[in-house]
């Protein structure tokens, strides 16, 4: 159940209108989770700076079980995250920032209980 939360200081206008479903696709395909396990949060206009500079930039922080917790892991998702990326948003890989948190399931409530007893 990977949580993906998207921050930018674009404007709305700039991010494509499908970019949300696109994130949930392209997060599902890379991270090997099934796309209505995804949950994505996107939020733009931000006040936001990345290495000193308030230019166009982005977040993404991506909490997942069992597919975010080495280092081996991430290098593959992240070379992966960040080309879509900056294809869909034109962004330079500099401007970007990704955050890796591993969940484990008793982290996560749903259906009245924690992901470990469903």
């Amino acid at each position: 159940m990977p949580f993906l939360d998207f921050d930018t200081n674009l404007p709305q206008q700039s991010i494509p209108d499908d970019f949300t479903e696109k994130l949930c696709s392209t997060a599902a395909s890379i991270l090997g989770k099934p796309k209505d396990r995804v949950n994505a949060t996107v939020r733009s206009g931000l006040s936001m700076m990345i290495s000193g500079s308030s230019a166009p930039c982005a977040q993404l922080i991506i909490s997942s079980i069992g597919v975010v917790g080495t280092a081996e892991q991430n290098k593959e998702h992240s070379a992966k995250f960040f080309e879509f990326l900056t294809k869909e948003l034109n962004l330079g890989q500099d401007r970007i920032i990704l955050r890796f948190h591993p969940l484990e399931p008793w982290q996560i409530g749903k259906n009245g209980t924690v992901m470990t007893f469903l």
